[in-house]
Parts: C-alpha cells; sequence; structure tokens
C-alpha cells in the first residue's frame, strides 16, 4: 500500500514502496532498547528497510530475539554488523556464525573486511555461502582512517561481491562518516563516488550517509530514490523529508524551474 501523507502536495517525488529495491534506507541500531525498538517503529516503520545492529553490539544487547521480532514483524530485513562476523572469522568460528544468526532467525547477513585483512576471494566464498539461505549485504572499504584503496580496486570488488550473490554493496563510512567514501572532515570523496558510478549500477549501491550534509550530497546527486545507510533512528523522519524536498537543504531541488523564481 502506498504511503499515505497528511497533506496533499504537488511536485513530490515519487518515492518507492516496501519492499523496495531502490530507495533503500538502512538504519543503525547501536544498542536501543524494545521500547526505544517500539517507538522508532510507531514513528518511522514505513520508511525503514533494513535494520542493522551495529558492530557486536547484538553480544551484550538485552532481549535481542525480542528485538529482531519487533523489526521483522515490521516487514524489515534484520542484520548483524559486519564487524561481529569478522569477529567470528578471526577466530574461524564461520560455521558458528551461520548458527547463531539461524538461531536468531534472521533472513539477512553483513560480509565485510572493514577491521580484519581478508583475502578477497576468501570473503566471496563466504558471501556466496551466506547466499544461499540469507539476502546478503557486502560491505567494501576500510574502516581505518588514512587507508587508500584505488578507485579500480573499489570496482573490482563491488562488481566480484555483486557476481558471487551479495544483494546489494555498500560503501563504507563508518558509522563517523569520516573514511571510505568520504575525507577525514565527512566531506565525499567525488572522484572516487564517480569512478564506482560509471562502473557500478547506483541501485546496486548502498551509501553509508550517517550525517545529514552527507545524506543531502547524494540525493541532490542521484534523486529521491537512492540507497542510504548508517542513518540513525533519530534521523529517519528528517531524511524522508530530505528526500521529498520538504527540508530547506533539498526543498527546490525536486521542484519546476517556475516556482525557484522569486515570488
Amino acid at each position: 500500500m502506498a504511503t499515505k501523507y497528511n497533506f496533499n502536495l504537488e511536485h513530490i517525488p515519487q518515492r518507492t514502496e516496501r519492499p523496495r529495491a531502490t530507495g533503500l534506507t538502512m538504519v543503525m541500531d547501536k544498542g536501543l532498547s524494545t521500547r526505544q525498538a517500539e517507538d522508532l517503529l510507531t514513528a518511522g516503520s514505513d520508511y525503514i528497510d533494513f535494520i542493522k545492529l551495529g558492530f557486536g553490539t547484538s553480544v551484550v544487547s538485552k532481549n535481542l530475539k525480542e528485538k529482531i521480532k519487533l523489526y521483522k514483524d515490521a516487514g524489515m530485513k534484520v542484520y548483524l554488523g559486519g564487524t561481529l562476523l569478522e569477529a567470528f572469522i578471526v577466530r574461524d568460528k564461520f560455521d558458528d556464525y551461520i548458527k547463531c544468526i539461524s538461531e536468531l532467525g534472521l533472513n539477512c547477513a553483513e560480509v565485510s573486511d572493514g577491521s580484519i585483512t581478508l583475502n578477497h576471494d576468501k570473503k566471496c566464498e563466504y558471501i556466496q555461502r551466506l547466499a544461499k539461505d540469507f539476502t546478503v549485504l557486502s560491505e567494501v572499504g576500510s574502516k581505518e582512517e588514512g587507508v587508500i584503496i584505488h578507485p579500480a580496486r573499489w570496482i573490482s570488488m563491488m562488481q566480484n561481491e555483486l557476481e558471487a550473490g551479495a544483494f546489494k554493496v555498500i560503501a563504507e563510512a563508518r558509522e563517523s562518516g569520516t573514511v571510505g567514501i568520504f575525507h577525514k572532515n565527512g566531506s565525499a570523496h567525488t572522484i572516487l563516488i564517480n569512478r564506482i558510478v560509471n562502473k557500478v549500477k547506483i541501485e546496486n549501491i548502498i551509501w553509508e550517509t550517517p550525517q545529514k550534509s552527507q545524506q543531502v550530497y547524494f540525493i541532490k546527486l542521484f534523486g529521491a530514490n537512492v540507497n542510504l545507510g548508517n542513518i540513525s533512528p533519530d534521523d529517519v523522519i528528517p531524511l524522508e523529508t530530505l528526500r521529498l524536498g520538504l527540508r530547506g537543504d533539498t526543498f527546490f531541488t525536486f521542484l519546476p524551474e517556475a516556482m525557484k523564481q522569486e515570488i
């Protein structure tokens, strides 16, 4: 069912509807309580597609299964942060990881190598294995500030991981938005981004954009239905208004030229 808004306004971008293939919003849960999760769903469930239980928070969070059920019942795909998978891999416990996420009833998994050095062929093997039973999101890029990956390498990794079975590839920016596709001051690495989209379909990429300015950048560049991730729970509704041109930063982005003239 299409999202119903409280007011009728012309020249609002047409948003995709869940289950979406584009226009995805991935939210980072860094340890919300079940009550906070319920509040998040009450406010913004129509606008959330993926919930990431960030890094290793699922190890220490209380009422984990209850919270996962809340999200799944609301129609979202839930997965554990890729850093936790890396923690299993470095301990040679990949099979145990599959058992854990299966017992939690998860329908999605993230594969990353931002914290460990992982042979890329081996990473693709993990993607292939998980893709048999889960929707796989694979993350490309290092979490370490100052680590430079050549654009050609970004492109080849993304292409290979999609071929291995990833539903989408995630362009790393970390929860700070200061690495990977962004410079340490949070500004976009435009040369890298332009090179990537020349070779990888935009709809196959989720851009990590924890900062508002980064969300604005990608919405203006690729439109209302660009895939965005690492969104704070508090930013779900503000992000949707950015997508619709109902916030100052994107106010004129989707309006016809005649409406951009002085009134």
